[in-house]
């Protein structure tokens, strides 16, 4: 694997690169926002470790712009800075996974791990066509907002179809009502079962007639976007 690590201090970045290269990586370094863009553009990497706060491009601005030539690459954002809102700022740029400073090493390689899992499922079963999010038989063009499944249109409202759209996003992966929380409604209040009544619509509209579910419950977990 080729990883690009932008972290503008030298001796983090060069404990990570030895961590990683002991592994079997492959670690690329950049120490400031601007050669970060200039690799991440130029090379192809197969996941990006970057820090938040970057000489010349900060990290958000950074990411935004990765993001937007590399659509699911994979990004973890390594930063000192660990609130709630440091997060979902990193996270609406964005970055996949979050790692605050100081870490265990051995929980940024299991955090690797499963990034690289999740985009291997992701690009094995979902694919992304320009506006298009395809898995088995459901489609989801995101710039018409139609939504079909084994070409029979289905109507969703605005919450619905983003709650699908993380999902299929997401697919093969355990989504916990906390994460649902965050990302589809901008909350961390997972504590009613506003998200339990928009998963039975949405299941009752996706899933009702049709003899593969696609949307599956975990007790005690969550909730799981997949065939079977």
């Amino acid at each position: 694997m080729q990883v690009l690590v932008i972290e503008d201090e030298q001796r983090v970045a060069e404990l990570i690169q030895k961590g990683l290269q002991e592994l079997g990586f492959q670690v690329t370094l950049a120490y400031d926002g601007e050669m970060g863009k200039k690799l991440a553009l130029s090379k192809t990497f197969d996941l990006i470790l970057m820090d938040l706060i970057l000489p010349k491009i900060n990290g958000i601005d950074l990411c935004k712009e990765i993001r937007l030539n590399y659509p699911n690459l994979p990004i973890i954002m390594l930063t000192a800075l660990g609130t709630t809102d440091d997060k979902v700022e990193g996270f609406d740029a964005g970055a996949n996974d979050y790692l605050v400073k100081p870490f265990d090493f051995r929980e940024l390689h299991a955090r690797i791990r499963a990034l690289v899992k999740r985009n291997q499922n992701l690009n094995n079963n979902t694919f992304n066509q320009g506006f298009i999010l395809r898995f088995a038989d459901l489609e989801m063009n995101l710039e018409t907002k139609l939504v079909k499944r084994n070409n029979e249109a289905i109507n969703l409202t605005p919450k619905e179809f983003r709650l699908l759209e993380y999902m299929m996003g997401n697919a093969e992966r355990v989504l916990s009502r906390t994460e649902i929380a965050e990302k589809v409604w901008d909350t961390f209040d997972s504590g009613t079962n506003f998200i339990d009544v928009y998963i039975n619509y949405l299941r009752k509209k996706i899933d009702k007639n049709h003899s593969v579910k696609l949307i599956h419950t975990k007790p005690g977990m969550g909730f799981i976007f997949k065939e079977g």
